[in-house]
């Protein structure tokens, strides 16, 4: 399957292939704020879902419709849920239970396997398997995978992260069954991190990926690193989260340069090649740490830029545009990282 294809009807009734992806880490650990939603904001936010009849699905089912180029309702979206702490059971796995909304964790097993306090155990794992949560694959060891250990090559690195990751699924196996994380395999990069050839790699390891930069997902999303709406403390607002459940995939046929990863800190110019759809380019706004970018456009090419550098480790440029009959936006979101 090399690119996700769902159909998600606009008002007017004409497809216009989007789903979005929503991703969370932790639930009422106010400590915690970085990755921490309160209660009263995922209250809210299902509430929202519901209220606006939007459909929960499990995410194995999105990618499975996909792959199999059958059409998805109007209004779907799937929750997410990154690094399997504790208060995903205590808090957040009652709330989904109790209006039947399916939800995937993406799990670090060796965290589970040391008794951490802070995690869930593979008891309360086997519980949310059995009410129909859907468990994948976030490595091992939660590792910054992008990065080479001192006098590591390129090679070593690779197969380093190939056996973390490898590892990882052996373990949700031996403690969950043969057919946990299997059709199809997920897997979401820790940190949202990655670059091309580890894109690659697991690509060719058999799995659909998922990174932390923001986007709706349409026909031309690359399946090497899916975009999920990211959700904490400052980015949970009621407006803010339904602007997001209803945007749509800006449609980029192609990315240049696609890998995330750069070194130095002049922030590349970024050239995209974009396809027919119903958002207005002439509206159409770049931003990178909430400013203004440069834009150039001929045709359908268009070129982003900024005089600003990068900072040291995650950044990324976001692309909007509103739909021609409003109500709804476009959305793209190109991540970077500095090289260390």
């Amino acid at each position: 399957m090399k690119y996700l294809l769902v159909a998600f009807l606009f008002l007017t009734a004409l497809p216009v292939n989007a789903a979005v992806v929503f991703m969370y880490h932790r639930f009422g650990e106010a400590r915690h704020p970085s990755t921490n939603v309160t209660m009263e904001q995922f209250a809210q936010h299902l509430d929202f879902l519901e209220r606006e009849n939007f459909e929960v699905w499990p995410l194995p089912r999105i990618v499975r419709w996909l792959d199999e180029g059958r059409a998805v309702p109007d209004k779907v979206a799937a929750i997410t849920i990154d690094d399997a702490y504790a208060s995903v059971h205590a808090r957040a796995f009652p709330l989904l239970k109790e209006r039947g909304m399916p939800f995937t964790v993406f799990v670090s097993t060796d965290a589970v396997d040391r008794g951490l306090g802070d995690f869930m155990s593979w008891e309360q794992l086997r519980e949310l398997k059995a009410a129909g949560a859907t468990i994948a694959n976030h490595s091992a060891t939660h590792d910054y995978l992008v990065r080479r250990k001192e006098t590591e090559s390129d090679a070593a690195r690779l197969a380093r992260v190939r056996a973390d990751i490898e590892r990882a699924q052996r373990r949700l196996q031996e403690e969950l069954g043969d057919d946990i994380n299997a059709a199809p395999r997920l897997f979401a990069y820790p940190y949202g991190e990655y670059d091309q050839v580890l894109a690659d790699m697991v690509k060719a390891m058999g799995y659909v990926a998922f990174g932390q930069h923001s986007g709706a997902l349409g026909r031309h999303s690359d399946t090497r690193a899916l975009p999920r709406y990211p959700v904490n403390e400052r980015y949970a607002a009621m407006n803010d989260f339904a602007l997001k459940a209803r945007s749509l995939p800006l449609p980029v046929l192609s990315v240049s340069p696609w890998d995330p990863l750069v070194k130095g800190r002049v922030a590349p110019e970024l050239v995209l090649e974009l396809g027919e759809s119903d958002a207005d380019l002439g509206r159409l706004a770049c931003y990178f740490e909430g400013k203004p970018m440069q834009l150039s456009r001929e045709g359908k090419t268009l070129r982003v830029s900024t005089d600003a550098e990068l900072p040291a480790g995650r950044s990324r440029y976001n692309c909007t545009a509103p739909h021609r009959d409003g109500g709804r936006w476009f959305w793209f979101s190109q991540p970077w990282i500095v090289e260390r």
